[in-house]
């Protein structure tokens, strides 16, 4: 089989030539769009990267966060100290020694609850109440009973009271 000599024709030598240069002219844009879109896809990333970076950083912290507050929680708050308040101590004309012997022994009646967690001393508030108001304290000649008229309960287990003097 023989090849015919278009080669040699200056018309099939334009058109070849112009095959050469528009297939390399082609592939040149060919690859500068790939270029341009493979440089845009890489910048995406790379701030779709960074994103994902900070919102790990954000999620370790807040973890922490977190277990440090389970920590925290689990260590229940425990009564450390109890203060009582007589209010009426000045109309009763109770003395300070005669008032501090009082809270002692008040103080004395309820000091099982001193290392006890809060929350238990909470739920069993009104046992406190009536441990207090149904006993009677006798000091002196003098018997006395007390009305609560105020209750905090926190670290410092706060007591207001209010005496009477029993016969």
């Amino acid at each position: 089989m023989h090849v015919p000599p278009y080669h040699r024709r200056p018309g099939w030598q334009r058109f070849f030539v112009g095959v050469l240069f528009g297939a390399l002219l082609a592939y040149w844009i060919v690859i500068f769009m790939y270029g341009t879109m493979y440089e845009r896809l890489l910048a995406e990333n790379s701030s779709i990267q960074k994103e994902l970076h900070d919102a790990q950083l954000k999620i370790e912290a807040l973890e922490k966060d977190k277990e440090d507050l389970n920590e925290k929680n689990k260590q229940s708050i425990t009564v450390e100290e109890i203060d009582l308040e007589i209010l009426n101590a000045d109309d009763l004309k109770i003395d300070k020694l005669l008032q501090n012997q009082l809270e002692e022994l008040i103080k004395e009646e309820i000091k099982e609850i001193l290392g006890s967690n809060v929350d238990t001393i909470a739920e069993n508030d009104v046992l406190l109440l009536s441990s207090i108001e149904n006993k009677t304290f006798r000091v002196d000649d003098f018997t006395y009973s007390f009305e609560i008229k105020r209750l905090i309960i926190s670290k410092t287990v706060k007591i207001v009271t209010e005496a009477k003097i029993s016969d």
